[in-house]
This record gives C-alpha cells, sequence and structure tokens, in this order.
C-alpha cells in the first residue's frame, strides 16, 4: 500500500477515574478531537516519522529489533507488540502524525497516538488475526501497560479503540459494552497545568491495592466489586486512618459508577441525575483521592456557577482537564465562566466512534 492514513479520537472518563487499575468498571467515551497519522511508502527500508506538534522526530529501521525500551517509547513497543502477531514491517514509509489532542491534559493524547499507530501498521502490513477493535484495544493496552509493567489500567486505549460511550470492566476479561445513549453538551476546560501521571497514579495505586489487601488478608470472603459502604465502619479496625480513606473512595467511585451506568442506560437522559453523579465523583476525587489543584478547583466552581448540571476533573490528577457536563441553552456561558477562572481553553465537544477512517 502506497499511502495509509489512521485517525484515532481522545477520550474522557466520565465515571470510574482511579477504577481501572483495581480492576473495577469505568464508563469513558471518545470525543471529537483526534490524532492522524498520514504515511507514505518509500523506497528505503526506513521508517521516517515527523511529529510537528512535538516539535520533534525519528527513524528507525524495519528490522530493528528494539530490544531495549526507552520510557515511553510507544513507537518502539507498539512494533514490538504487533510483530508478535505477526505483523512483519516489509518496506519504508515517510510518516506524519499530529492532531488537535492538547498533549498532556488529561485527554489521553498518548493512547490516541498508540491506538492510530497500531492501526497504521497493521493496514500497512497485516497480521495474523482478524483485525477488529477490541483486538486493537488490547494491542494498544499490551504496548502502554504490559511493555513497561506501568501502572495504568485498559481504560484509555479501549475507549479510543472502540469508540462511543462504553462501560469497561477493567478486570483480565476487558469485557466492555457500548451505552447507547445520545450524550451531548459536553464542555472540556484544559488547565494548563500538565498531569501527573506516573507519579501520582503510582502513588494512589499502591496505596488503593494496599488498603484491599489488607482486608482480603483478614477476611477471604471480601469481594470488592460486590462491597458497601458499610464495609468501611467494618473493616476499620484492621487499616490505618490513611487506608480506611482509600478503601472509602474504592468503594464510593465504584457504587457511583454503578449509579451512573443505571443512569446512562435510560430511554430519556436526565442530565440532571447524570450531572449530581459527576459532581459525587468530583468530590471523592478532590477531597478524598486529593487529585486537584486550586486552579482545576476554581474551573469546576465556575462551570457550576455558569449553570452546569455537573463537572469533574478528568485524567490521572495534579493537572490536567475538566470536563462538564450542560445544557444547550448554558454550553456558551460554561465555556466562557471556565475561561474567566483562569483555563488555557475551552470548548465543547461530542462523543464520536473510535475508527475514524483509515485510507489505503
Amino acid at each position: 500500500m502506497n499511502q495509509v492514513i489512521s485517525k484515532s479520537p481522545g477520550r474522557v472518563c466520565l465515571f470510574g477515574d482511579h477504577q481501572d487499575y483495581l480492576g473495577l468498571p469505568i464508563i469513558a467515551c471518545a470525543i471529537n478531537r483526534f490524532v492522524e497519522i498520514h504515511g507514505m511508502a518509500n523506497d528505503s527500508e526506513e521508517i521516517l516519522i515527523e511529529m510537528p506538534d512535538m516539535k520533534t522526530s525519528r527513524s528507525f529501521h524495519i528490522h530493528d529489533p528494539f530490544d531495549h525500551l526507552e520510557n515511553g517509547d510507544h513507537i518502539a513497543s507498539v512494533v514490538r507488540v504487533v510483530r508478535r502477531y505477526g505483523c512483519v514491517l516489509d518496506k519504508g514509509y515517510t510518516i506524519t502524525i499530529k492532531g488537535d489532542i492538547p498533549i498532556n491534559a488529561g485527554l489521553s493524547s498518548s493512547s490516541a497516538v498508540v491506538v492510530a499507530w497500531i492501526r497504521f501498521l497493521l493496514d500497512a502490513f497485516g497480521c495474523n488475526q482478524k483485525v477488529t477493535d477490541e483486538l486493537v484495544a488490547k494491542f494498544a493496552y499490551e504496548a502502554e501497560v504490559v511493555e513497561y509493567n506501568s501502572p495504568g489500567g485498559r481504560m484509555d486505549q479501549y475507549t479510543i479503540a472502540i469508540g462511543d460511550i462504553i462501560f469497561l470492566e477493567t478486570g483480565d476479561s476487558a469485557k466492555f459494552k457500548k451505552i447507547e445513549s445520545s450524550l451531548s453538551e459536553l464542555v472540556i476546560g484544559e488547565s494548563g497545568i500538565p498531569k501527573n501521571t506516573m507519579g501520582l497514579l503510582g502513588d494512589l495505586k499502591s496505596k488503593a491495592l494496599d488498603s484491599i489487601k489488607a482486608v482480603q488478608e483478614y477476611d477471604s470472603d471480601f469481594n470488592l466489586h460486590s462491597a458497601v459502604l458499610e464495609d468501611v465502619d467494618k473493616y476499620s479496625d484492621i487499616l490505618s486512618e490513611e487506608l480506611q480513606t482509600f478503601f472509602y473512595s474504592s468503594i464510593k467511585n465504584h457504587m457511583i459508577t454503578q449509579n451512573a451506568l443505571i443512569a446512562l442506560n435510560e430511554d430519556i437522559l436526565n442530565y440532571e441525575t447524570i450531572g449530581a453523579l459527576m459532581n459525587e465523583h468530583h468530590s471523592v476525587l478532590k477531597n478524598i483521592l486529593k487529585i486537584t489543584t486550586p486552579k482545576i478547583d476554581n474551573m469546576i466552581e465556575a462551570a457550576l456557577e455558569a449553570g452546569a448540571y455537573g463537572a469533574k476533573i478528568v485524567g490521572s490528577g495534579g493537572g490536567g482537564s475538566i470536563c462538564a457536563i450542560s445544557s444547550k441553552q448554558n454550553k456558551q456561558r460554561v465555556i466562557d465562566n471556565i475561561l474567566i477562572a483562569g483555563a488555557k481553553d475551552a470548548y465543547a465537544v461530542s462523543v464520536t466512534s473510535g475508527k475514524q477512517f483509515i485510507v489505503s
């Protein structure tokens, strides 16, 4: 194939932040901000990549084994993964990677690059399995998480590859189902503060897992998936005060996600109910897990004062973006208020499919 174009969206976690690494479900959607990869075959055995958004470029030989992975080198980790499934790079391409997903803003620009890169390679060179959205998601998870033994979960890769709104069971089975609702009037506000994914995510994951492990060692019948808030008091004597907060947040956020699933599956969406659940989820992220910043808090408050039904931080925390849900009438007011509160940018987004197009 002389020309291959691949395009993948960003994502917003609606419910279930800091749940996927616990094997608990999340609800997330793909949004109409994209990464696009455009490649033209060249007459060499080199892959030549230009990334103007990052003001960088790189190249590698098609037979480069990538025996050693540099931290965060997902171009290489993807190649390692797809090769295990019979994808054989047999000619060179000159490639440009660009997009309009803000970088390091909690909207998963890095995973969008990974998914688009996988689709590009599979379309250009093939593999030994039938290519489905789920297979692309699996490859992306292996490339971003398994290859690096990182603390991340499956949310980003599966949401972007599958698209629309999904309810994802993030355990080993990675079962998912699309939520067939027409959720609209979403607003993104970018704080301009880079998120702190690895440091914050690793610390929160470690403490949450420690709390659950302590309970399971004390009570072998304990099941996090069916836990209720009363369990916090039930096991308080065996948990330190710090671990109690992480145990509580794990259970509380899981219950909010379950209630959100019910609300999003209604024939007629009640935006006030969905917004209230979003606010409840953000309260846990802010007051229990403490992943927000003063600027993020101001943006959330501004969105709600402008009439948003609900608003929450998006991403691992320590910066990044917020997502608000509004009425059509209040949407511009919400955008304007977020900007007045100091946001780097604010704009409306819509839910979109995962595989936008691949042209060969």
